[in-house]
């Protein structure tokens, strides 16, 4: 083994993919459904550092390296989100602000506990970190400390409870959630016959219906040809048409039309048809549907978009991304040319945008270390993560700017943000080393778990308690928040697993993760800069 060890001492490359490699191997092994995943390569990485040390060697992972992985993993968490993050803040502010209101009661609390166990404060902010699941706020707590070893420390003892304590409170919400009420329908789309003599216009029926809802195909008559449905057309009786959207939009649009009809139009392809195509032409991007004139260029409308495992209705406001993959309902004459105004390449879906990316990047990593005045004089800076995430959330919500592409697409975000993941761990589990051998043989290591059993107990309880009785959620998303708030896909895995991948539990950690995650690091800067 002094000659591995050795060769892995020399080589940073070697051993960062050792640790990546392995540690995601031993992360893909499940107990009754549930693994560590990419924890496993933290944990991998301590033991892999430690055992080097007793053969006197030290294996690290560059800090620089490290830096880089986090970055890449916040900024693209950012721009993956920000569709989302500024439409969630506006509808359910609430619940957000009680889980802000919870982390950082929880924040006040590991300070105190600690303080009474006799915990250096770099410890009691690294096992805050550890006991709420959340590396970029390790990150936050090791600079802000200065000793971000010992940050590491107690981050790696709380966090498997961190894991453990979350998923019990999870099964808690999942066990009231089967009574929930606000089961959501999947997107579909039905033929409804016109029963009405008043000629209602597409336009004022879909004021009337809401936005949840699109018209992709009109047929006068039994037999006459199927055509694409413009806003200024007006429906008779006999007309059939069909819908686009969840169920409860569908049967009100029933109710105000007239009746399900037995006739399908999405069978009849003579006259229109439909192709899933990927967007991947840059022009597109950052562009709302209804910008993009597809009805006047080729008789087409876009029924649905599917981003990432998402479908959602194509919606005239719906904001295009690169790869996403629209199904656009059109003449089956003009498919070839609405094909190539789309690009419809795989290009869509793997394009990494270093435009973006580069400038991106730059401006969160700069924002992050921006020197902050206290009102007592003293200065600290939010942190390259917390940088990069609050620069990513603006560029994925703007789209773009001008003619610059500001988004990166989802699919390439999600590599970008677990390859980054993987790289921090493996650099935060080679800098603890041989201290989590000193924590458990100096015995800091019971004041560690004592604090983060506290801390994640008092979130999770926190979380349960506010998002049940407060504001009265299901329990089924009340679930998702959980993992939301602990920002742990471990959580989000357990109860889609528990749910068969109820739309409820995404919607629930989507709405909280990417505030929980910037307030978490803040938290975290806060405590190690005490």
């Amino acid at each position: 083994m002094h000659s591995v060890f050795s060769l892995l001492a020399e080589n940073q490359v070697l051993l960062l993919m050792i640790l990546v490699g392995v540690g995601m191997a031993f992360g893909a092994i499940k107990a009754r459904g549930i693994g560590l995943g990419a924890a496993a390569v933290l944990f991998f990485a301590i033991a892999l550092s430690a055992w080097g040390l007793t053969y006197g060697f030290t294996l690290e992972v560059d800090h620089d390296l490290g830096i880089l992985g986090l970055a890449l993993f916040a900024f693209a968490i950012g721009v993956n989100s920000g569709p989302n993050f500024f439409h969630m803040m506006r509808t359910a502010a609430g619940p957000i602000l009680g889980m802000v209101v919870v982390l950082i009661a929880a924040g006040a609390l590991a300070v105190g506990v600690g303080h009474a166990l006799g915990m250096e404060i770099p410890l009691i902010a690294g096992t805050f970190a550890g006991a709420i699941t959340n590396t970029p706020a390790l990150a936050s707590a090791g600079a802000a400390s200065g000793q971000p070893d010992l940050a590491t420390v107690g981050y790696s003892i709380s966090y498997l409870y961190g894991v453990i304590g979350m998923l019990i409170v999870a099964q808690l919400a999942l066990n009231y959630g089967r009574s929930d009420q606000d089961t959501p329908s999947p997107i579909r789309n039905r033929t409804i016959r016109v029963e009405r003599d008043d000629r209602p216009a597409i336009a004022d029926l879909q004021r009337i219906l809401g936005t949840k809802l699109q018209f992709s195909r009109l047929r006068r008559g039994e037999i006459g040809p199927i055509t694409t449905p413009v806003p200024s057309d007006v429906l008779y009786r006999d007309d059939l048409i069909t819908v686009v959207g969840p169920q409860e939009a569908l049967d009100a649009a029933i109710q105000e039309l007239g009746h399900g009809s037995s006739h399908s139009l999405l069978a009849d392809r003579r006259y229109l048809d439909f192709r899933r195509i990927t967007v991947s032409d840059p022009k597109l991007a950052g562009h709302p549907v209804h910008e993009l004139d597809l009805e006047e260029k080729f008789s087409a409308t876009v029924s649905r978009v599917r981003r990432g495992d998402i479908d959602m209705v194509g919606t005239p406001d719906l904001v295009l991304q690169l790869g996403d993959r629209v199904r656009v309902v059109a003449p089956t004459s003009r498919m070839k040319g609405i094909s190539e105004f789309f690009g419809d390449s795989a290009r869509g879906l793997t394009d990494i945008n270093p435009i973006a990316l580069g400038i991106g990047m730059t401006l969160g990593i700069l924002i992050g270390e921006t020197p902050i005045v206290t009102p007592s004089g003293e200065t600290f800076s939010i942190g390259s993560a917390a940088g990069t995430l609050i620069v990513g959330l603006i560029m994925g919500k703007v789209g773009r700017i001008g003619k610059v592409v500001t988004a990166i697409p989802h699919t390439v975000c999600q590599v970008l943000s677990e390859f980054g993941l993987l790289v921090f761990l493996a650099y935060a589990g080679t800098a603890a080393g041989g201290q989590i051998l000193n924590a458990f043989t100096g015995g800091d290591w019971w004041r560690i778990f004592v604090l983060g059993f506290v801390v994640t107990t008092f979130v999770a309880v926190g979380i349960y308690a506010v998002m049940r009785w407060m504001f009265k959620l299901g329990g089924t998303r009340t679930a998702g928040v959980l993992g939301g708030t602990q920002t742990q896909p471990a959580v989000l895995a357990f109860a889609n697993n528990r749910t068969n991948a109820d739309p409820r539990v995404a919607l629930g950690y989507a709405m909280v993760y990417p505030a929980a995650m910037i307030v978490k690091i803040l938290i975290a800067q806060v405590i190690g800069g005490l």
